[in-house]
């Protein structure tokens, strides 16, 4: 039998499988939603509040001020110090293993309270197409932000829209707690028309541009007013939703137990 002489072709350099994202960094992107939940802890947010405007879980928010070296509990200072001792000679998965027998805990408890090591963790069940979400999530922190700003600069109809605009999708919170967010249509000529869906119920009917413009025209004559109750601005329909809005714009005060329930938070017993 004879043998074939089979020619094995070179591989030319660079070749082989192109990576499908050549831009994505993890590591970078890491940065940057470290950087957000910092400059957001510093100006007093709680954990639920950072990660409703980040669109993340407030765990992976502790998780990202835990690796900038902001975050301080019993908990995490605990489980740091005994993972640091094992980390000594073992692998990473190692020592949080020997951490977990120390301190009688689950895996997703010690990892919790550890810093990042590695690039951005995305789940399992997250989309390629999704991959870089947290950068997106980024971009529009900071477009709201500076919306934010140039509302409360110039309180004008125009930056209020332009805020309105821009919280599409955000969880906002009624004043008893409830939550809710709103979308926007876009009508024949490309241009949303000034309507808020609500989506809490439903069977939700819209919330009208005009209500709101009413909210923040009265809510502007009494700005030294701390609001205890929606109606306190104005008895006009949609007005508990108009107050939560308001309030996340910055546009008005509420009591300190009325902001808990605004910001989710869990109301003390």
């Amino acid at each position: 039998m004879e043998t074939e002489n089979i020619v094995k072709k070179k591989r030319k350099p660079g070749g082989g499988r192109k990576p499908s994202k050549p831009d994505y960094d993890p590591g970078k992107l890491l940065q940057e939603q470290i950087d957000a939940a910092v400059a957001l802890y510093n100006s007093d947010q709680s954990l639920q509040a950072i990660a409703n405007e980040l669109s993340l879980n407030p765990i992976k928010i502790r998780k990202l001020l835990i690796t900038a070296g902001v975050y301080e509990s019993e908990a995490a200072d605990q489980v740091n110090r005994v993972f640091t001792s094992h980390r000594t000679g073992l692998s990473y998965t190692e020592a949080v293993r020997a951490t977990m027998r120390e301190l009688n805990l689950s895996k997703a408890s010690v990892t919790s309270y550890l810093p990042y090591e590695k690039g951005v963790y995305f789940s399992a069940k997250e989309s390629a197409e999704k991959i870089s979400v947290g950068a997106e999530r980024i971009r529009r922190m900071r477009k709201r932000k500076k919306v934010l700003e140039e509302l409360l600069d110039k309180h004008s109809e125009e930056a209020l829209w332009a805020a309105v605009v821009e919280f599409q999708g955000y969880k906002f919170r009624t004043y008893s707690g409830l939550p809710f967010s709103y979308s926007l249509k876009k009508g024949r000529s490309g241009e949303y028309t000034k309507e808020l869906f609500v989506d809490r119920r439903e069977n939700s009917k819209s919330l009208a541009w005009s209500s709101i413009k009413i909210a923040f025209e009265k809510a502007l004559e009494k700005s030294d007013t701390v609001f205890s109750r929606p109606k306190d601005i104005a008895d006009v329909r949609g007005i508990s939703y108009s107050y939560s809005i308001l309030w996340r714009f910055g546009v008005i005060r509420v009591p300190a137990e009325v902001e808990k329930r605004l910001k989710g938070e869990k109301m003390d017993v």
